[in-house]
């Protein structure tokens, strides 16, 4: 059985590329890779095993001017575009079949200016790559929690991390971007160069171009931050569920406060919480305290890690070519009602590697006003996802439908809103429900700078 599509229906029918070897390759400094290529099978492939989509063209840009080059000549024959750099969209928005992929991932150059504390960044590192860079300084931002997700999409979209809750977003961190727009320009964009476009890269996702390169702005941290960790048996999670619920709403900034329903190798279901401290390492203890001394945990753990470990300590369990399904939404509280469809619906899991995540947000991101930027959703104090995982095919719709149905008893007790870069094929309306009162000048963004909706492989925001 053929998992569900992710991608949105397009209107119209693309054409493919044509004489590609002859017209495309002079030019291209990067590399061509086509159906016929010994390369094509494991080229075409992304994070999530589930998606099998069959491109006609995969170019790996090595310059920006590669990527001008891509997108000109797509336009040019009228074929669908996909943009690739981590390749870690869940939807498989990042591979196309019959179109053309601009992959960015072999665009790997950072600089870091330790005394300005700003870095530039290739968009085709991942997040593990430019962490390495900055604590080589003493210095980081907010990324991800995967060291394998790409930084361009994970950017595009917000950005969450265990730094956001100190200083904000990915995208609040960015102070300039340059990008190759539909019409094959390159342009620079900042607060003061095409203010309105650098806005809407500000988690608008890949709806105005091919964004090439980031400039971050840079905080102290490290190297190594105090992470306390416990695990509740399924038995006392109502209650450690709760006691989560009023910890982590009253954490300080320099707390990030993880949980997720999970299932131990033994079978057993369980509750875990997992809290990093962004600060000072004793002044991280006395903060911490609480979540170690609630109950009666079958498991507790207290030290301090290098930040770049914490970064990379989930990786394991989201290893590329696994099968991935997941749909998501965004709480102000833990209400008793979604406590119970929760537990409920986590004992009913597939298999022992299917997770119920809530990844705490608020804290600066609260403290920007929705308007600065086209994440709309400052209010949120948790994004709470079950997460789907397998690897044979004919399990597809058993953890599909048991996502789906998690989600759908969560939903009353929802805000409504969603993370643009943990959306999949849900339509337009749960697009506008990521950018709120925002969508209307996205709109009219989108309309200047890609009027065609060229890029519309994304979570499409329409020309207004």
């Amino acid at each position: 059985m053929e998992i569900p599509r992710q991608t949105e229906a397009l209107s119209g029918r693309s054409q493919s590329p044509g004489s590609l070897t002859e017209q495309l390759r002079p030019g291209l400094r990067g590399e061509l890779v086509l159906p016929t290529d010994a390369a094509y099978d494991r080229a075409r492939r992304v994070w999530n095993g589930a998606i099998d989509k069959r491109p006609a063209a995969i170019v790996f840009c090595a310059t920006p001017d590669d990527v001008v080059h891509a997108v000109t000549y797509a336009r040019s024959q009228g074929c669908l575009v996909a943009v690739r750099s981590g390749g870690h969209n869940v939807a498989g928005l990042s591979v196309c079949d019959d179109g053309m992929v601009i992959d960015l991932s072999r665009m790997k150059k950072i600089s870091v200016d330790p005394q300005r504390r700003i870095a530039r960044a290739e968009a085709g590192l991942n997040l593990g790559e430019f962490d390495a860079a900055t604590q080589a300084h003493g210095l980081a931002t907010t990324m991800g929690v995967n060291g394998d997700t790409g930084i361009a999409g994970l950017t595009l979209g917000g950005g969450f991390g265990k730094l956001g809750r100190k200083h904000g977003l990915s995208c609040d961190n960015l102070i300039a971007a340059e990008i190759v727009t539909a019409d094959g320009r390159m342009l620079r964009t900042s607060a003061s160069d095409h203010p309105e476009l650098f806005w809407a890269l500000h988690g608008g996702g890949g709806n105005f171009g091919i964004v090439t390169a980031f400039e971050y702005r840079l905080h102290p941290l490290g190297p190594a931050l105090l992470v306390g960790s416990v695990l509740h048996a399924y038995n006392q999670a109502r209650e450690a569920m709760r006691f989560y619920d009023e910890f982590s709403r009253g954490a300080p900034d320099e707390l990030s406060v993880d949980a997720a329903l999970v299932t131990l190798p033994s079978g057993e279901r369980a509750f875990s919480i997992a809290a990093c401290y962004a600060g000072p390492l004793e002044a991280g203890e006395a903060v911490i305290a609480p979540l170690m001394k609630f109950g009666s945990p079958v498991e507790s753990r207290l030290q301090a890690i290098p930040y770049i470990q914490i970064q990379s300590a989930g990786d394991s369990l989201f290893p590329r070519g696994r099968r991935y399904y997941w749909k998501a939404q965004f709480l102000r509280e833990i209400a008793d009602g979604a406590i119970d469809a929760l537990l409920d619906c986590y004992a009913k899991a597939p298999n022992r590697s299917s997770l119920l995540v809530f990844q705490q947000v608020g804290g600066a991101i609260a403290r920007v006003p929705a308007s600065d930027s086209p994440y709309a959703n400052r209010d949120a104090a948790l994004d709470c996802f079950p997460i789907a995982i397998w690897d044979d095919p004919v399990d597809d719709e058993a953890n599909i439908g048991w996502a789906r149905d998690l989600w759908n008893a969560v939903r009353p007790f929802s805000t409504g809103g969603v993370y643009a870069n943990n959306l999949g094929d849900e339509g337009d309306e749960r697009v506008r429900d990521a950018y709120g009162g925002n969508y209307a000048r996205l709109a009219a963004v989108k309309k200047q700078y890609d009027p065609t909706n060229f890029f519309r492989l994304n979570q499409n925001i329409r020309p207004g």
